[in-house]
């Protein structure tokens, strides 16, 4: 094989609960996430004509460096490294559907995907045990995005559970020009000073486990951290107050319902699905 090309989905936060700082930075959450039918695809080509160790990085996205400061880029190097393998030159296509700094994990995605596409590529070279473990080397959303479904994601998100899955509808809706790093969500949530009890997160298992309306469970502090902060999310929550927020955001979500056209400034994704898990696959 020389070629593969790998499905790597968006994710959602169902729940996200912020324990505490860690010493390394980071922060301790409890969050329930569940990846959904919106996908990036990378294609890997083995290079033969290539100088040395070579990755190359292209795509259709003009948001996104195709360089070293990439998460595909980094993954790649990082797979090759711990297999310690000294002669290669890949080729990487990227192609973003994914919104970028959207709170979806688009580019923890498609390291994960780098990663299983190499691993494919090289005759399964490392097991999933190890593949999990480079995951959570290069950041905290990758285990999920790998392992797909529905998933109790702790520590900083690299520790991942699965489980039981629903089938849901879920439809999105992002302000176009309006990004959010994790990094500021978090400082802002810092600074609020009431925290509120961390129950939402065992509520929402309860819910799933004994087959509920998980939409009355779903909740994100980082919601509260930066709402009050941007007029677009106050104009989404209002206009649906059914619609919770995704990771550090910018973007909202509904459960079995479609958002209707506001203008031009916002980007929608009606009529999307839950996907279960190993959903990360070879599509070539």
């Amino acid at each position: 094989m020389e070629t593969i090309k790998i499905q790597a989905p968006a994710k959602v936060n169902l729940t996200l609960e912020i324990l505490n700082k860690r010493p390394d930075g980071f922060h301790n959450i409890q969050s329930v996430m569940q990846t959904i039918s919106l996908y990036d695809y990378i294609t890997i080509n083995l290079n033969r004509n290539f100088n040395g160790n070579e990755v190359k990085l292209s795509g259709t996205s003009k948001e996104i460096p195709y360089d070293e400061k990439n998460l595909v880029y980094k993954a790649a190097k990082l797979f090759f490294d711990s297999a310690d393998i000294r002669d290669y030159g890949i080729d990487i296509f990227i192609e973003k559907n994914i919104p970028i700094a959207a709170g979806l994990a688009g580019g923890s995605t498609d390291a994960a995907a780098t990663l299983f596409g190499l691993n494919e590529l090289y005759n399964n070279f490392f097991d999933k045990t190890k593949l999990h473990e480079l995951c959570s080397k290069l950041g905290s959303d990758l285990n999920v995005c790998l392992k797909g479904g529905c998933i109790l994601a702790t520590g900083r998100g690299e520790q991942i559970e699965s489980l039981p899955f629903r089938e849901n509808k879920i439809s999105l809706i992002k302000p176009k020009y309006l990004g959010i790093s994790a990094k500021e969500a978090y400082t802002k949530y810092s600074q609020k000073p009431i925290k509120t009890e961390k129950t939402k997160t065992q509520e929402m298992i309860q819910a799933l486990e004994n087959k509920k309306d998980i939409s009355k469970f779903l909740y994100n502090d980082l919601e509260y951290a930066v709402f009050d902060d941007y007029e677009e999310l106050q104009i989404i929550k209002d206009r649906f107050p059914n619609s919770i927020m995704t990771g550090s955001g910018s973007t909202y979500f509904v459960l079995n319902e479609n958002f209707d056209e506001i203008d031009e400034e916002y980007i929608i994704f009606n009529n999307l699905l839950f996907t279960p898990k190993g959903v990360c696959k070879v599509l070539v």
